[in-house]
């Protein structure tokens, strides 16, 4: 288990912040004490709260040719993808034909320097008795998915037989590598990560400038702005703006959150203490 770095608590003056290689090496310096999830808590969270990605099949009209198609999906309790497949649909008919597949998921779809995550599996029809519980799972993260109750749809669960991923120039720290199936599914899902929405929202909308406050106590860099993108037991990530650049930062919490108010109390405890900098 990670364990929890304090985060800086030097003043911040404009001359500790003065050229782009003073930046990059603040930023490697603070990343690197800062505590994150082990990796594989990390990824198996990051597909847990995940709702969209790209479904890789063995193309039967194209000769075997890899087929790529956008699809919804849930984690069930194992960790295991769902997706609902209509009949009619093209991947489909290719997992019929051939159960073998992958799911590319983006952990941000728009910063291709993000984290990548692609699981290889197998394709199995969810059986009757299990249908009524995945349909609930797979409604709670898509709503209005009224679809899924029309004759031709079923659901298919993507066992997994191998976990990879690929941390870009966002999350650098992460590295890259891969699970067995055995420590994807044995790995937890982070127990605070389910409130990232609301508590960041509530935060980007109500206290963005608290946030830009902890960020540059934390750093040691005087940012312009800094946006909450999700929330762990050991901290929270952001998107910050410094000098016309954005930058992706870790911004770990002085120790672990075990609960969802746990987040608030951090959070006011390290305002605090960025505020107390200042004067």
């Amino acid at each position: 288990m990670a364990s929890v770095a304090q985060s800086s608590t030097q003043a911040v003056s404009t001359g500790d912040v003065n050229s782009d290689a003073n930046v990059f090496q603040l930023i490697q310096t603070h990343q690197e004490k800062a505590a994150r999830l082990p990796p594989v808590e990390e990824i198996r969270t990051v597909l847990d709260q995940s709702t969209h990605g790209m479904l890789s099949t063995f193309s039967q009209k194209h000769g075997g040719y890899p087929s790529g198609s956008m699809v919804d999906f849930a984690c069930d309790a194992d960790g295991s993808p769902i997706v609902a497949v209509s009949s009619w649909a093209v991947h489909a008919k290719d997992l019929i034909a051939n159960p073998k597949c992958s799911l590319l998921v983006a952990k941000d779809p728009e910063d291709r320097t993000d984290l990548v995550i692609t699981l290889h599996g197998d394709s199995i029809p969810v059986s009757e008795k299990d249908v009524t519980a995945v349909r609930t799972a797979y409604l709670a993260k898509h709503p209005d998915a009224f679809r899924v109750d029309f004759g031709d749809f079923q659901f298919m669960r993507i066992e997994p037989k191998a976990v990879q991923y690929v941390s870009g120039v966002a999350t650098t720290l992460l590295g890259s590598g891969e699970f067995s199936k055995e420590e994807y599914q044995t790995a937890k899902v982070d127990p605070i990560a389910q409130f990232s929405k609301p508590v960041a929202s509530h935060m980007n909308r109500d206290h963005a400038e608290d946030t830009r406050l902890i960020v540059q106590h934390s750093t040691s860099i005087p940012v312009d702005s800094a946006y909450m993108l999700d929330v762990d037991s050991l901290g929270f990530n952001v998107k910050a703006v410094y000098q016309g650049n954005t930058y992706k930062l870790r911004i770990p919490f002085p120790r672990r959150a075990e609960e969802r108010k746990d987040v608030k109390t951090l959070v006011v405890e390290m305002l605090q203490a960025a505020k107390s900098q200042i004067k």
